[in-house]
């Protein structure tokens, strides 16, 4: 019999196992999708980290989230089932041990076209909103960057970030004037020539880790549909992996 969960609605089990990718006794790797929330806060109804009740315990113990990704970015996301993995996994996220891979269409493409940008960042409040702006004072952030295809005024980028801050990949591709599509808090536009942008083009594609017990583990996710279109209709697509 499938476990229940007093806080989730069947529907709401069933989308959350939807998104598992991977998942062993250590771990539960997600294709978190734009749109959904990592944790609460205000405004939110859904959040990945209230679904992690559909995988509770018989003991009411549910797998805990060990880093993140931004509300609108879509991709790999994982989740410990255990304390001890939760801490062997913050651990190797905190010494950078965790090796990601993103990507991004961008509104213009990146002059040069590959390269390491390396600009502090610090958050600021402005209009109410929080966001991050380079500034020599901040925490260190540094990005590398290639080009995979560019054409009608964007381009689709690989982003390998070697720090963990807030919208770090964001501000940075902001920075050399590139801001990723549908970001409008870094001034990325919504429309690039005919082509809408619901949404921010960010995905997290690959994930490779440490694992407790067998070395390393790679995790890949495949790009959501609105990001594959756009890229089609913007002349992309053949840069994107199959």
């Amino acid at each position: 019999m499938a476990k229940t969960h007093p806080h989730l609605t069947p529907d709401a089990i069933a989308f959350a196992r939807s998104l598992v990718i991977y998942e062993d006794r250590h771990l539960i790797a997600f294709n978190k999708p734009s749109g959904l929330a990592v944790q609460g806060g205000s405004g939110v109804t859904q959040s990945l980290e209230h679904l992690l009740g559909a995988f509770a315990k018989s003991n009411g113990k549910t797998p805990r989230l060990v880093h993140r990704l931004d509300r609108e970015t879509s991709g790999v996301i994982i989740a410990a089932r255990t304390k001890p993995a939760a801490a062997f996994f913050s651990q190797a996220f905190a010494a950078h041990a965790a090796e990601k891979i993103y990507l991004a269409v961008t509104c213009g493409a990146p002059t040069p076209s590959a390269g390491q940008i390396d600009a502090s960042l610090r958050k600021v409040s402005r209009n109410g909103l929080d966001i991050m702006e380079i500034s020599a004072d901040g925490q260190s952030a540094r990005t590398q960057y290639r080009t995979l295809a560019a054409a009608n005024g964007a381009a689709l980028v690989e982003l390998r970030p070697e720090t963990g801050r807030m919208h770090q990949l964001r501000a940075h591709l902001a920075h050399i004037g590139a801001p990723i599509a549908g970001d409008g808090k870094y001034g990325g536009l919504y429309r690039l020539g005919a082509v809408e942008i619901p949404t921010l083009l960010l995905h997290a594609l690959r994930l490779d880790a440490p694992h407790p017990e067998a070395g390393r583990i790679a995790l890949e996710a495949p790009p959501p549909k609105e990001f594959l279109a756009a890229a089609r209709s913007l002349g992309l697509e053949t840069a994107l992996t199959p």
